[in-house]
């Protein structure tokens, strides 16, 4: 009997989580976090770089994150490139470091901010479906191929379908959570 890659499945689900994670900690809540500017990208030598190769970024206070940019040609294109990654935040150059204050959130755009979370929530779940269907396609070639049995198909489906209802609940607690952080004045 060819058994299915369970454990492939589960960590490329396991992807899926993780990357949401990622998403919502560039999610701004009204409080300065270094991760909020993780998104941003700086035209820098001829490409597109995060902007955490060329600079250090820090936050010295909780409504405050300095960057500290390390090429004094860079400085200008840096305080661009947050400016325009669209997060409503307003960049003051002084010197080599750009000081990023962060404003407080009104009740519209915390409302805005749940949509945005809501959607990359959707998209995690989206992709765990899509592993789960890859799962389940191989599942169906291998019984197909005589490889599997009924009973062991529905073994299987099963398992698949446990991993699948695991990662959704997962999603979904991570979503209340960055919902209730938002939310939270």
């Amino acid at each position: 009997m060819a058994a299915p890659d369970i454990d492939g499945i589960s960590r490329r689900m396991d992807g899926a989580v993780d990357n949401l994670r990622k998403e919502f900690a560039g999610l701004r809540t009204g409080r300065a976090s270094a991760n909020l500017l993780d998104p941003v990208q700086v035209e820098a030598y001829g490409s597109s770089m995060p902007l955490n190769q060329v600079a250090t970024v820090s936050v010295p206070e909780p409504r405050l994150i300095t960057v500290q940019v390390w090429d004094r040609g860079m400085v200008k294109a840096t305080e661009k490139a947050i400016r325009e990654a669209g997060l409503g935040l307003n960049p003051q150059t002084d010197g080599n470091t750009i000081r990023v204050p962060i404003p407080d959130l009104n009740q519209e755009r915390r409302q805005e901010l749940v949509k945005v979370a809501n959607k990359y929530a959707e998209q995690a779940r989206v992709a765990v479906r899509n592993v789960r269907r890859d799962g389940m396609d191989h599942l169906k070639k291998l019984q197909k191929d005589g490889d599997l049995s009924e009973d062991e198909h529905k073994t299987w489906s099963d398992k698949v379908q446990a991993l699948t209802d695991a990662h959704i609940k997962k999603i979904d607690e991570a979503f209340a959570a960055k919902e209730k952080d938002i939310t939270q004045i």
